[in-house]
């Protein structure tokens, strides 16, 4: 008997430690997506999402960094980039490099909330949102999204953008923190909302340069009545975070849970939302490309991972022909 729980106790020890590890083994996931028009060069889409950052992870502040050496004609960001009150500093430190090449960001909830110590258990539910949360946000979300503004991003919180990166014109939608309850669907406008040309900001009302080759929907977390919507939007390609691709997952089963209601076989990598992937037997009717990011980071009091490294993904979208 004393065996058994001594083999129990060092087992659990050595998928604690095992999983502690994997919270900081980040990845590059690499993917191709066959979603623009013929002859539309590559573009390659950096996207991160889940830094959870605290101003002590130097190792991740310089990998982050590092990602600019895969040369992305465009970023994607999707939210919960701090994970203390004086995070801001070391985000933009780690995110310098990627703010120099066009890209486009909504915000999730730890951007507007600090974490907190809670019952993991709650984890282990569908979609176990806090309906007490405080209503005032303590992390400096806006200025945040200033700071990104600045350097020429373009915010996607309940509205519409235009970017042109690698040569290829994009249209993009994006909702703030569904998680949150956040979110309000923008409606479509005359003008595609923001344009903005290699990341830099022509205003509202600029003339497009030529019409967008793809439409992209953009989300913190991938809630169905969201990816629903983008898809009748018309967008070609959603993509969102928040999953953390079920953060402890089972080898041979994958996730558990998504923390909010898309189901487990979607946790994280690319699928076809609502059905089949667009390019086999033709698609399901009207189905677009959902990418879900596993991300990069973890809560502060959860900081494991198992069966889930955090990852970055480099999307090369090309030609569907």
């Amino acid at each position: 008997m004393r065996r058994a729980i001594g083999i129990g106790v060092l087992g659990a020890a050595t998928g604690l430690g095992w999983a502690l590890l994997e919270a900081q083994a980040y990845t590059v996931r690499r993917v191709t997506v066959p979603v623009l028009p013929a002859g539309a060069p590559d573009v390659r889409v950096l996207h991160i999402s889940d830094l959870h950052l605290l101003p002590s992870q130097r190792r991740k502040i310089e990998w982050v960094r590092a990602l600019a050496g895969l040369r992305p004609d465009l970023v994607v960001n999707t939210g919960d980039n701090m994970a203390h009150q004086n995070s801001m500093p070391a985000v933009l430190e780690a995110l310098a490099p990627l703010l120099k090449v066009p890209g486009v960001f909504v915000m999730g909830s730890n951007d507007y909330y600090e974490p907190v110590l809670r019952n993991p258990a709650r984890y282990l539910r569908d979609d176990p949102r806090n309906p007490n949360a405080p209503k005032a946000p303590s992390l400096p979300a806006r200025a945040l999204g200033q700071a990104f503004v600045s350097a020429g991003w373009a915010d996607l919180t309940n509205t519409r953008a235009q970017v042109r990166a690698g040569g290829v014109t994009f249209s993009f939608v994006g909702v703030d923190d569904p998680h949150l309850e956040r979110d309000r669907f923008p409606s479509p406008t005359g003008d595609g909302g923001a344009h903005l040309d290699n990341g830099s900001a022509l205003g509202r009302g600029a003339p497009r340069q030529n019409e967008p080759a793809l439409h992209v929907g953009v989300s913190h977390a991938p809630y169905v009545r969201v990816l629903d919507a983008m898809r009748d939007d018309g967008c070609g390609l959603i993509l969102a975070g928040h999953t953390h691709g079920g953060q402890l997952c089972v080898p041979g089963y994958g996730a558990l849970v998504t923390n909010c209601d898309l189901d487990t076989g979607r946790a994280s990598g690319l699928h076809g939302w609502p059905g089949a992937r667009p390019d086999v037997d033709g698609g399901a009717s009207g189905s677009t490309w959902l990418h879900v990011s596993a991300g990069l980071g973890t809560s502060p009091f959860t900081p494991v991972r198992f069966a889930c490294r955090p990852e970055a993904t480099l999307l090369t979208l090309t030609s569907a022909d």
